[in-house]
């Protein structure tokens, strides 16, 4: 068992999870799991929660900071992360259309969704957050009894904010057309700081920090530069130590989570795992379409001397070595490799953009965290308007910027995606079961996102191998 590779023992820890629900659910012991193992499994939320933050303040500073010299903010510095904005813009926006279509949240028994309705409104109630749309099952009377058992179960009953009836949401104040530039402007860092909520703030300050900084002379920048990049090795050496015990905190997630949604009723947890399997096939028709039909054409419209086939057969020492690792940092040796040897482009722009990439460019990871949002909405008969869905878009690609590139690093994004729309960052629980082999596909669509743009901007500059080969010869 201690030589078991840390994702098999998070799968392991999950089933058992799972298993251990359904028994409760048929033994009676939901009450004891609720009460005695479910904590466990907040608390690991709690940790990840803890870090969130700082990693993403940390981080894209350090990516900025990366590079290097202000000159290399120009052509190609421009060039690289415009390219890499568009793609992530674009795979969160398929992403979105794919979800909306294929609605894969609403693939449950309606009985089920309005439970979990309930408990969101709950959830909204005990934050102090207003609940989307208008509707309110809590204000119906016929529910009362449901509403009891959800907030009994679901450990919402002693909040003394539940006792109050919940009232109609008022609508909100009309606002102007560039409120959300104000939005992401914080008056006080620090402030923004203390909630998750803000994370918007703390990037935008992130971004000007790190810009910033590059235009301070080096005697001045270079102590600040090594003390972000020592506070994030830090963090990453904390969700280190957290992972190593994830196979426990996952158990008693899992173990909770399908309790409190199912509490001694078993057929609801297959109710549960009905709709994961529409939402995993969402994501996975996404991830693929990008990977092996949006790339590729991208590739043949501007680079002309590679073919589909030629393009996927380069890189795909880089992809299988991501699916296996679900880290494009891991990964980042074999990729230059197969970019410079196989796509024939010059070291210097490969080494230049695709390091960038490994931490900016998460397109795969962006995509995953836009269709969870709409399916965890739709799991909860919560309809997102457009510009809630705006939203999601905008801050599942900057926060795509802060993604470490390690396996599972998109979780902590995902509860910041979550928070941005006002719903409850703990629902990453519900896709925690399907999670690592998603991981692992949406890494090699990042890998090959890296490969493309890199070799799209060694054509745009003229520098790939060929070329600048034939000039030689000239």
């Amino acid at each position: 068992m201690k030589n078991l590779a840390l994702h098999w023992k998070i799968i392991i820890g999950l089933l058992l999870g799972i298993v251990w629900a359904v028994l409760s659910g048929f033994f009676g012991w939901s009450e004891f799991t609720i009460n005695w193992i479910a904590p466990w499994g907040r608390i690991f939320i709690s940790l990840l929660k803890l870090i969130a933050i700082p990693l993403v303040l940390f981080s894209i500073i350090g990516g900025i900071v990366g590079l290097g010299d202000p000159k290399h903010l120009g052509k190609l510095g421009l060039r690289t992360l415009l390219l890499y904005l568009v793609t992530t813009i674009l795979a969160v926006s398929i992403g979105l259309i794919l979800v909306n279509a294929v609605k894969p949240g609403v693939w449950m028994d309606k009985s089920v969704r309005t439970e979990n309705r309930i408990a969101y409104e709950l959830w909204a109630q005990q934050e102090g957050h207003p609940a989307h749309d208008n509707t309110c099952l809590l204000c119906d009377d016929s529910n009362q009894s449901l509403i009891d058992e959800v907030a009994k179960r679901r450990g919402y009953d002693q909040d003394e904010n539940v006792a109050k009836r919940l009232k109609q949401v008022s609508e909100q104040k009309e606002s102007g057309p560039l409120q959300f530039l104000e939005d992401m402007v914080p008056e006080n860092v620090f402030w923004a700081m203390s909630d998750n909520a803000h994370m918007l703030k703390i990037i935008f300050f992130a971004i000007f920090f790190g810009i910033s900084l590059l235009f301070v002379p080096d005697k001045q920048s270079k102590p600040v530069i090594n003390v972000i990049n020592g506070l994030t090795e830090v963090f990453l050496k904390m969700v280190d130590l957290i992972m190593k015990a994830a196979p426990f905190f996952v158990f008693a997630l899992l173990a909770g989570l399908v309790s409190e949604m199912a509490g001694d009723d078993p057929a609801k947890v297959f109710e549960m795992f009905k709709g994961l399997t529409w939402y995993s096939l969402t994501v996975l028709a996404g991830l693929l379409l990008m990977a092996f039909v949006i790339y590729p054409t991208i590739m043949k419209f501007f680079v002309k001397r590679l073919s589909y086939k030629s393009f996927l057969k380069g890189i795909s020492p880089a992809q299988m070595l991501a699916f296996s690792t679900s880290s494009s940092a891991a990964t980042l040796p074999v990729t230059l490799e197969c970019v410079e040897e196989n796509l024939k482009v010059d070291p210097k722009v490969s080494s230049f953009v695709l390091p960038i990439g490994a931490t900016v460019n998460m397109d795969g990871t962006s995509m995953y965290q836009a269709i969870a949002v709409v399916f965890l909405a739709q799991w909860h008969m919560i309809d997102l308007d457009l510009g809630e869905q705006l939203t999601i878009v905008l801050t599942a690609t900057l926060a795509s910027i802060g993604s470490a590139a390690i396996p599972s690093a998109g979780l902590v994004m995902l509860m910041i995606v979550l928070s941005s729309v006002g719903l409850n960052p703990a629902w990453i629980g519900i896709i925690l079961p399907v999670d690592r082999i998603l991981d692992m596909v949406r890494t090699v669509v990042n890998v090959t996102g890296d490969a493309t743009v890199s070799t799209v901007i060694g054509e745009l500059n003229g520098s790939s191998k060929e070329t600048t080969e034939d000039k030689k010869a000239e």
